[in-house]
């Protein structure tokens, strides 16, 4: 690198540190200021930090890996939970809004009662902040360590320490700054980000060799650029870099992932760092609008400069290994950038770096401080020793997380692992909003069972993700059905407490509430914004692919749907407020 791309970087660092210490004092007054931005963040910031904590230094890497190997259709491996967060949108934001919380764990005291809630929480509080958060900084590590070895050359032996080091500044201005700090960071880092990739796109789609998309055309194979996989009823096969799946593959993807699966981000009823966002907004409209732009940024306007990279790095780099695929985005960079452009890249990287660990970060220290150490063992003391206690579990999850680095070699192979280890939780967690008959047990034990339906399968059946989901899911269902019915109910008092702080609605609370007769009205008007929302995002996906690759006509009439289907529901919105 150049002067002038290292002047770049130091600005970046400069602006995000100055950020950090700016809300410093006002992090500090609270645990709700430290985790919830004192619940004062506009639908635009908090919708913003949500995108930007997806946007990680992995996920252009992580895309470039399945467009190398199964063309732009391997983005349905997580295309299809689009699904799932317009159903938050339209039906959970408001929900946790209104509970007042201030980790969705803790959740779980308001909505079930007793030892079996008290366990599930800090089990929770363990196996999400502790355990799952590390293996999601882990393969973000993974990926700066890619990063960092193409674009500053550095031995492979000698990458740990600079990620460390790379993770103690983001754990040092997390704790400094708190969730406050997170948001406003995050806003300076996804724009940053954002530049960054539709500038490399531009460039790289321009060059001599690569000729535009017209360019990429001729030199891919056609099948590389199908929306859709190609589909059959025999097996899975890959083939001339295009995805070939089995109906039921794709059927696991668009018909079970999306509401079956936990996935941080994508949980189906909302969750983690979505949730936490949400109750952090000002309100329930603000709630709303920011999982709506969250939805819609996220699969709409982040990934097509990341596409576009990638299939430019197929006829840049044809010799990469299929292991080395998704260095391919990288080396586009550091061989194709002129002095400047490659600092504002590198920065761009960073931002994306910095702006997930930092939301890790504090997500999962507001549940190991919120939910484990408040709960469990320092029941009474000021805010400000749980402040310091968060600042203290900032530093130990960069400890951790940066351990767990060393054992993870494919990005996208521990997507896959996450979303089979939630496999059939999903139900779970949307029903435990509308039905009165859920009980603690029934979370615990669909938390545990897809573990050994993932053994069974392992040893008895040896299905491949995806079609390993339907035998894991149905597992895990009949196994929770089976422990709800055969355990006892929760008390009414604790049901009816619930019902009345958070008024859910629906037939499902008849038993403890009477009969919700708006609820019919809402649940229509809810689905069919659910139904809009979901044309939405995938009309916003595609047409914008369209016009990417060159294809207009295509493209505009697909922008118009989507142009449409936003009006009916901005008109909904107003109508149901």
């Amino acid at each position: 690198m150049n002067a002038p791309d290292i002047a770049i970087i130091c600005v970046y660092f400069t602006l995000t540190l100055f950020i950090a210490l700016f809300f410093s004092k006002r992090a500090g007054k609270s645990s709700e200021d430290f985790f919830l931005s004192g619940r004062k963040l506009p639908w635009w910031i908090a919708g913003t930090t949500m995108v930007a904590t997806t946007f990680g230094a992995d996920t252009p890497l992580s895309v470039t890996e399945l467009v190398a190997a199964s063309g732009i259709a391997g983005n349905w491996l997580w295309w299809n939970m689009a699904a799932g967060n317009i159903l938050t949108v339209f039906f959970f934001s408001r929900l946790w809004r209104r509970a007042k919380i201030i980790t969705d764990v803790e959740f779980i005291e308001i909505r079930y009662a007793g030892k079996p809630a008290a366990f599930l929480r800090g089990f929770k509080a363990v196996y999400l902040g502790l355990f799952m958060n590390a293996i999601i900084m882990g393969w973000v590590n993974v990926a700066l360590a890619q990063i960092l070895k193409v674009l500053f050359d550095i031995p492979e032996d000698q990458l740990l320490p600079y990620v460390f080091a790379s993770m103690t500044i983001v754990g040092i201005y997390s704790a400094i700054s708190g969730l406050w700090g997170v948001a406003f960071t995050d806003m300076l880092q996804f724009v940053i980000a954002m530049i960054g990739c539709i500038v490399l796109a531009v460039i790289i789609a321009g060059l001599p060799q690569i000729g535009g998309a017209a360019g990429l055309k001729a030199a891919l194979p056609a099948s590389v650029f199908n929306f859709f996989p190609d589909i059959s009823f025999t097996p899975a096969t890959v083939a001339t870099g295009a995805l070939s799946m089995s109906f039921s593959a794709f059927m696991a993807y668009i018909a079970i992932q999306w509401w079956a699966s936990w996935y941080p981000g994508s949980e189906p009823g909302g969750g983690g760092y979505v949730a936490q966002r949400i109750m952090s907004s000002k309100d329930e409209k603000h709630a709303r609008l920011a999982t709506l732009w969250f939805t819609i940024a996220h699969y709409a306007v982040r990934p097509w400069p990341w596409i576009i990279v990638a299939l430019a790095s197929l006829v840049l780099y044809p010799d990469l290994a299929a292991d080395d695929k998704k260095v391919g985005f990288v080396l586009a960079m550091r061989d194709h950038l002129p002095a400047g452009l490659l600092g504002l890249l590198a920065a761009a990287f960073l931002a994306a770096y910095m702006s997930t660990i930092s939301s890790h970060l504090n997500w999962g220290s507001s549940y190991l401080v919120n939910d484990l150490y408040r709960r469990f063992i320092k029941t009474e003391a000021s805010e400000k020793h749980y402040v310091l206690a968060s600042r203290a579990a900032t530093v130990f999850l960069v400890i951790v997380s940066g351990y767990v680095s060393t054992f993870i070699q494919s990005i996208s192979g521990a997507w896959a692992f996450l979303i089979e280890c939630g496999a059939g939780l999903g139900l779970v967690l949307i029903l435990r909003w509308f039905w009165w008959r859920m009980n603690a047990w029934s979370e615990i034990s669909a938390m545990i069972a897809p573990f050994a339906g993932i053994i069974l399968n392992k040893a008895f059946l040896g299905f491949h993700f995806p079609e390993s989901m339907f035998f894991i899911v149905a597992i895990t269902t009949a196994v929770w059905l089976a422990v709800t019915f055969l355990t006892a109910p929760e008390k009414p008092e604790t049901l009816r407490s619930f019902y009345l702080l958070v008024k859910p609605g629906g037939p499902g609370w008849k038993k403890v509430s009477g009969i919700d007769k708006p609820f019919a009205k809402a649940a229509a008007r809810g689905f069919l914004q659910w139904a809009a929302g979901v044309g939405l995002v995938y009309c916003s996906i595609f047409s914008v692919g369209r016009i990417v690759l060159g294809e207009y006509t295509a493209g505009f009439i697909l922008a118009g749907c989507a142009a449409i289907l936003f009006i009916c529901i901005s008109l909904s919105l107003k109508y149901s407020d």
